[in-house]
């Protein structure tokens, strides 16, 4: 039975799954039995809109969720792990593409299953042009210059020319960054928030908005939609709750607390009489598909064009949003935005509608839960009682159950791979009336070594450990009691 750290630091422990995220260092990586495959992430109102929308079969629906899902997963582990070299990750057919700005890294990339490519700025100079951008944001003309943002594909910072390019060229020259690394790019788009609207089911302060998720005591949505001290009717028009933080423009994020008539529950309407329950919030990629439940246009899909975006609104400029291809119109702002059943976030803006085609933005969701210090809601499948949600504000989360005196491994019962030295943090929570435990395993060329452990009496732990380089994995362990968990993950 396991508890202690000494005990447990000389035991050679089962070898784990297969390597999807990691770079092969110095030592050997661990061996490989096989992964046990992810439940299917495919609800059927998505199935139906990804058809639709992308042109795809059902089969290849459920097919590219689960690529894009393993790609994100391996896009996020080669960004920590190539450091400076990085220079963005997006999916293609199916097959992750991992920009570089050394040939070196070129073949990590290889190792970890993606195709590199080199490129000549890394991620970081871009985003420190973006940057730049954003600090003389006033000096863009909100009805001539759109927004701008990041395009990992053609390695460089792209500005939105709204007619005549003059004013964007302008204003790329005002800011002083490297006009080489920018590229000024005609559009339609006319951005602006999607005021007296509902998401995935309506709420009303005066206007009407969407709820985005869940989240314990209430609901997260569009700053735009009301300021902190707003009070808030359920689409029933029934006293719901009040707005206790926003934030727009800047950031396009808030949170409602709900009262006590309303319990907030880990599922998105999927406007064809059911519910989508929503499991963690892992990021996705560029290049992943992406569904958004909105009252007025119902599902709708694209892709992720490119991330951290600036939107320039009539009433301000919003940066770190997320671009999309997939359509909105008024009425579905703050909305839920999902890829498989992880949530991605809320809809905060876009231009054109969903006859002609339009661009949509949406505020990140793990941002929104760290700002508040927010916990969402998420839910299990197959019958089983939801997993409790006491963890958030981490890069990645992960759900599961686990049996009296067994263990799993987390992420996805495989190991990921740091290439520098950090802090690695975990944060576990298990159901009531259970004892789980919480370890951090370290690959020494030969075994796994228990490295950090959390072993309180109850069912929920956290660890910190800052470690050197190398193969980690967490061990979730239930020392007494069964049932679901959740873990948050944010590693260097």
């Amino acid at each position: 039975m396991r508890r202690s750290l000494a005990a447990a630091a000389a035991a050679i422990l089962l070898p784990v799954g297969a390597l999807t995220v990691a770079a092969a260092p110095a030592a050997a990586a661990p061996t490989n039995p096989g992964v046990a495959p992810a439940p299917d992430a495919a609800p059927s109102a998505m199935v139906t809109a990804m058809q639709r929308d992308l042109g795809l079969t059902a089969e290849q629906v459920r097919t590219r969720i689960a690529k894009d899902e393993k790609g994100s997963r391996t896009d996020a582990a080669l960004r920590r792990s190539l450091g400076a070299t990085y220079a963005g990750g997006w999916l293609t057919d199916g097959t992750l593409v991992v920009a570089v700005t050394d040939r070196s890294a070129a073949d990590r990339v290889r190792a970890a299953g993606a195709r590199p490519t080199i490129v000549a700025r890394s991620g970081a100079t871009l985003d420190r042009i973006k940057s730049t951008l954003d600090r003389h944001a006033a000096k863009a003309p909100a009805a001539s210059v759109p927004g701008w943002y990041v395009d990992v594909t053609s390695n460089t910072v792209v500005v939105l020319a709204r007619g005549d390019a003059r004013a964007a060229t302008a204003f790329v020259r005002a800011s002083g960054v490297d006009a080489a690394a920018v590229r000024v790019v005609r559009t339609a788009e006319a951005p602006r928030t999607y005021y007296d609207v509902r998401g995935g089911d309506a709420y009303y302060m005066g206007g009407r908005c969407s709820v985005g998720f869940s989240v314990t005591g209430g609901f997260v949505t569009a700053g735009h939609c009301g300021t902190t001290g707003t009070a808030t009717q359920g689409y029933n028009q029934v006293a719901q709750g009040t707005f206790r933080g926003s934030s727009f423009p800047g950031n396009d994020y808030a949170w409602v607390q709900t009262n006590s008539n309303w319990t907030p529950q880990p599922w998105v309407n999927n406007y064809s009489g059911g519910n989508v329950t929503v499991a963690g919030s892992t990021e996705a990629a560029v290049g992943a598909a992406v569904c958004r439940s909105g009252s007025t246009t119902g599902w709708r899909c694209g892709t992720i064009q490119a991330k951290n975006q600036t939107v320039n609104y009539a009433q301000g400029s919003v940066g770190g949003l997320t671009r999309t291809n997939a359509c909105a119109e008024p009425g579905d702002s703050g909305g839920s935005w999902l890829s498989g059943q992880q949530a991605q976030g809320v809809t905060s803006g876009g231009s054109g509608n969903c006859t002609s085609g339009g661009t949509t933005y949406f505020q990140p969701v793990n941002e929104i839960l760290s700002a508040y210090g927010l916990t969402l809601r998420t839910g299990g499948g197959g019958g089983e009682p939801p997993p409790p949600t006491g963890c958030s504000g981490y890069e990645a989360t992960y759900t599961g159950s686990v049996s009296s005196g067994q263990s799993v491994f987390q992420p996805n019962g495989s190991y990921y791979y740091s290439s520098v030295s950090g802090t690695h943090r975990g944060c576990l929570d298990g159901p009531t009336g259970v004892d789980f435990d919480l370890y951090l395993q370290k690959w020494n060329g030969s075994s796994w070594v228990d490295v950090a452990g959390a072993y309180t009496p109850s069912p929920d732990e956290t660890l910190s450990y800052n470690g050197t380089a190398g193969y980690y994995r967490f061990e979730v362990y239930a020392y007494s009691g069964s049932g679901s968990y959740s873990l948050g993950i944010t590693n260097p």
